[in-house]
């Protein structure tokens, strides 16, 4: 089934997965959570689960700063199938303890992509809309965190060491993108380490981005075409 890409409202937070809308995983600081979540709220999946301080995050960046969310929504059905978060490096408190941080002052950091069972061709155009926006604003490079050789023991006793506290409840696998799957996307590592490296998109500069624009622009389009000859 088709897709479109909305960027999220204000009003728009509890039409979020269940898991998106609880996780906080990039919102918060294990050394801070013990002091601002109750133990009760970390939960099952990994990381910090608290609707109340992602719908406080998310509406914060939305007022101070624009944009923060894309999501991808089934055209049938209105249902969220997928959702791409991207915020100022300084408001997003868990980058601080990855290796490779801290995140270029001239970038903004994209800290997760993400799409439902059966809609993993919408990650694409999640990239698209970041891109788009983010260049709007006059952004020059998008920044993230991969995650390689995710299924070693040892990978995974040393991101729970560095990212949560030594705690493993506090990493959340799922809000880990692979290396992989941000290379695919154009990005290129520029802070390499064996588990946890940092990659950027450059938006100023080569054939990479624009290639990613012009294919938003083509559906845009396309889009646009079919609504005309449907009127």
């Amino acid at each position: 089934m088709g897709v479109v890409i909305e960027a999220l409202e204000l009003d728009g937070f509890d039409r979020l997965p269940l898991h998106t809308r609880r996780c906080v995983f990039w919102e918060v600081d294990p050394e801070s959570a013990s002091d601002t979540l109750d133990d009760a709220l970390l939960g099952s999946l990994g990381g910090f689960e608290s609707e109340f301080d992602k719908e406080a995050w998310i509406s914060g960046l939305l007022l101070e700063w624009g944009n923060c969310c894309q999501m991808a929504v089934e055209k049938t059905t209105g249902r969220v199938v997928g959702s791409a978060f991207y915020a100022p490096p300084g408001r997003v408190p868990r980058a601080r303890r990855f290796p490779t941080a801290p995140v270029s002052a001239d970038a903004v950091l994209l800290t997760k992509v993400a799409t439902e069972p059966g809609f993993a061709d919408a990650a694409p155009l999640l990239f698209d809309a970041v891109i788009a926006d983010v260049i709007g604003r006059g952004v020059r490079a998008l920044e993230a965190f991969g995650r390689s050789a995710a299924d070693s023991a040892l990978a995974g006793d040393l991101t729970a060491l560095l990212l949560g506290g030594g705690v493993p409840g506090n990493v959340c696998d799922d809000c880990l993108m692979p290396t992989t799957f941000l290379e695919d996307a154009g990005f290129i590592v520029i802070a390499d380490d064996q588990y946890l490296p940092r990659l950027r998109l450059e938006l100023d500069e080569g054939l990479g981005w624009k290639r990613q624009v012009e294919r938003a622009l083509e559906k845009l389009v396309i889009s646009e075409s079919v609504a005309l000859q449907s009127t």
